[in-house]
C-alpha cells in the first residue's frame, strides 16, 4: 500500500489541511495519506500549542467520514528532537509492507536541502509537492526531479495560528473548520 505522510501539528486541524488531504487521496496514487500529528517538543514550550492527545482527538474527528484519511500518532513515540529521516526509517521497520512518501508545501520544498539527511530521503522516498505562495526559490537540483511529484491543489492561504488568533478575539471561525473539530474545540473551550 502506498502511503502519503502529511505532517503538521494541526493545532487545530481546519478545512484547508483536508482539502489538500483528500485532494491527494483521490487525485494521485496515494492509496492513503496518513495526518502525522507533530508532538510538541520539551525544549519548545509554546502556550499556544495544545496537548499533543488534544491535537490528535481533533484529527481523528475531522478525518472520521474519510476512508482514505487517517490519523497518526507515531511520533509521539520517538526520541525528541525528531526528524522526518528518523520517523519514515521507524515507519519502514514497523509497516514493511508499506511504501511511504511524503506530503509537503512548495514552501517547505524550497527549503528542503536544509533537512536532515534530505538526500537519504529524496533516494527512498516519494515527494508529493502542493502549491503555497511563499517568497524564494526551488533549489535547481529539485527540479524535474523522478522522485518529486508536484500535483494540482487548491492554493489554500487559512493558518491555524489565524484561526487561533480569531477566537481569541471572539471571532467566529465555524466555516473554517471541520463541524467536529469546531465542536470539541468550543465545549473544551480552547484558544480563548
Amino acid at each position: 500500500m502506498k502511503i502519503g505522510l502529511y505532517f503538521g501539528t494541526f493545532n487545530p486541524i481546519h478545512i484547508g489541511h483536508l482539502i489538500i488531504a483528500n485532494q491527494l487521496a483521490e487525485q494521485s496514487d496515494l492509496d492513503q495519506i496518513w495526518l502525522v500529528v507533530t508532538p510538541q517538543s520539551p525544549f519548545k514550550k509554546k502556550q499556544s500549542l495544545l496537548d499533543n492527545y488534544q491535537r490528535l482527538e481533533m484529527v481523528f474527528r475531522a478525518t472520521e467520514e474519510y476512508d482514505k484519511l487517517q490519523p497518526s500518532d507515531i511520533e509521539f513515540s520517538l526520541p525528541q528532537p525528531n526528524y522526518t529521516v528518523n520517523t519514515l526509517a521507524h515507519l519502514q521497520e514497523k509497516y514493511p509492507q508499506h511504501e511511504f512518501s511524503l506530503i509537503m508545501g512548495e514552501d517547505n520544498l524550497k527549503s528542503f536541502h536544509k533537512w536532515k539527511n534530505y538526500q537519504v530521503i529524496l533516494d527512498n522516498h516519494d515527494i508529493y509537492v502542493y502549491p503555497r505562495i511563499s517568497e524564494g526559490t526551488i533549489e535547481t537540483q529539485f527540479d524535474g526531479h523522478k522522485r518529486i511529484h508536484h500535483i494540482t491543489a487548491p492554493i489554500i492561504e487559512l493558518s491555524s495560528t489565524f484561526i487561533r488568533q480569531s477566537i481569541k478575539d471572539g471571532i467566529n471561525v465555524k466555516p473554517m473548520l471541520p463541524q467536529t473539530v469546531w465542536q470539541y474545540i468550543d465545549e473544551m473551550n480552547f484558544y480563548k
